[in-house]
């Protein structure tokens, strides 16, 4: 059989996904689910793009993690970009079908869960969230095991000629990143005197920031939609996000700030 652009991109399959659940069905339930469907596609991009990027650090190859950071970065404009179209349901529309939503809720997205993982903030809680033995568990179980995007920093920094502290080289990847003075002051010496490892470091600050826009503008269309109800599922919607604004993944990269 000759690939065309239908079956190499499975389209048959793809386009047969959407189908809502409530009576009619409700107009604007095919929106919710189309943008919630690019959304996960996206997610999985990102990760394919961060192990890539992963392994780029590894290398020391700073002109493809630079182009593969700006990917990301563009990336995440188009998912911060994608509220503005969730935004048009309105809060009636929405809750002409939201009760029929049961237990699902975007709190459910393992991806986004592996995102955060893999950008250094684990917590193993999040793991007994998922049945044994499911998709979402197995990857999440891979992902908390694994040298975060800050290990792969750290030994890209080692691989530049910067004495990186054994302790963080060694350190064990199931724990959060959290902040440490020698890194600081290591960074503290490549923006005051390598133009080249400064891009890279910048380039995270990006990716902190652009990841922090998209979680606050997350908020407030959850807020502009249900309000403070609880959200989908039994999480504690808008008022649970809000626990997760304004705190950097990569926290050295923000602490040096008020020390160049």
């Amino acid at each position: 059989m000759t690939l065309t652009y239908w079956s190499y991109l499975k389209l048959d399959e793809l386009l047969s996904l959407q189908q809502p659940v409530s009576d009619g069905p409700e107009h604007d339930e095919t929106l919710f689910i189309i943008i919630h469907q690019i959304y996960e596609l996206w997610f999985k991009e990102v990760l394919h793009e961060i192990d890539y990027l992963n392994r780029r650090l590894v290398e020391n190859n700073t002109p493809t993690a630079l182009a593969t950071l700006k990917r990301i970065l563009t990336i995440l404009k188009t998912l911060v970009a994608q509220i503005d179209v969730l935004e048009t349901i309105t809060p009636l529309d929405f809750l002409s079908f939201r009760d029929r939503l049961e237990a699902g809720s975007g709190f459910q997205s393992y991806q986004f869960r592996e995102l955060e993982f893999v950008l250094g903030r684990k917590d193993a809680r999040s793991i007994e969230r998922y049945p044994k033995g499911s998709v979402g568990r197995q990857h999440l179980e891979r992902r908390f095991s694994q040298p975060t995007l800050w290990d792969a920093f750290l030994g890209y920094l080692a691989a530049n000629g910067y004495a990186v502290a054994e302790d963080l080289t060694e350190r064990n990847v199931t724990l959060t990143v959290t902040p440490s003075l020698s890194t600081q002051q290591i960074l503290i010496d490549i923006y005051r005197g390598n133009p080249t490892v400064t891009q890279v470091c910048e380039r995270l600050v990006d990716l902190d920031e652009g990841l922090q826009e998209w979680r606050y503008r997350h908020v407030k269309m959850v807020e502009r939609t249900i309000g403070t109800r609880q959200g989908t599922g039994g999480s504690a919607g808008s008022e649970y996000l809000k626990t997760t604004l304004f705190t950097p993944i990569f926290p050295d990269l923000w602490a040096i700030r008020t020390q160049l």
